[in-house]
């Protein structure tokens, strides 16, 4: 398991180009329903940069199903030696720090972090942002805002793995940059802060265009580079 630095004492507010990307992979989809995280992906981006990562399994006290082994291509083999699910929260919430954090379809990872913390004593006071919303309102023409389709309408390079934690924490990173970019590109705005993509995400698909202050852009495409 990664062994993070300490982010606790980092209490300034930065902008939306300093956070953690989260992803988590889980044994189903209520945490109300007793389902727990199995897999935990995350990354520090730091000033647009991708800086530091985190991922570890974590062994939920019960056999997954076949068709959550099947999706993830997690086993019970390989959950069977790895650490309980609250010693790895706890070397999460040292990485986390007081950052922002962001997720595709957040309420999801949300309630899992929530539950997973609520587990060792320990509130989520941090700020989320949804990039699945906010890409629905950026990027409107896209076929559908699933993170694989938005990677590749994007042009964003990957190398195909998709439903493992730190893949998709990293894929969601190089999405969320590439939004800033086509934002400040786009858009009389300078460096977008954090709460203005939160207020993006909410609002009207009509009004993003009031909400930005300009027409919308056409996204920059890349090259995909499968590999």
């Amino acid at each position: 398991m990664h062994r993070p630095t300490d982010h606790g004492g980092e209490a300034s507010l930065p902008g939306a180009d300093t956070l953690v990307v989260l992803d988590f992979e889980t044994t189903g989809l209520s945490p109300d329903l007793g389902d727990r995280a199995i897999e935990i992906g995350a990354v520090l981006i730091r000033e647009g940069e991708l800086a530091e990562r985190f991922q570890a399994l974590m062994n939920p006290g019960f056999a997954v199903s076949n068709f959550i082994a099947d999706y993830t291509g997690i086993t019970n083999d390989m959950l069977a030696d790895a650490p309980p699910c609250q010693d790895v929260m706890r070397a999460f919430a040292r990485f986390l720090g007081n950052h922002a954090v962001v997720a595709h379809n957040a309420s999801f990872d949300r309630r899992f972090l929530a539950a997973e913390f609520a587990r060792i004593g320990k509130p989520v006071a941090n700020r989320f942002a949804c990039s699945m919303l906010i890409a629905r309102r950026l990027y409107q023409d896209a076929p559908n805002h699933k993170l694989g389709t938005l990677v590749r309408y994007r042009g964003i390079r990957h190398d195909g793995t998709f439903h493992r934690a730190l893949a998709d924490a990293e894929m969601t990173a190089r999405l969320w940059l590439a939004m800033l970019d086509d934002i400040r590109d786009g858009y009389a705005l300078g460096a977008p802060s954090f709460t203005l993509m939160q207020q993006l995400a909410r609002a009207p698909k009509s009004a993003v265009a009031t909400l930005l202050g300009s027409t919308p852009p056409r996204p920059r495409r890349r090259r995909s580079a499968m590999r």
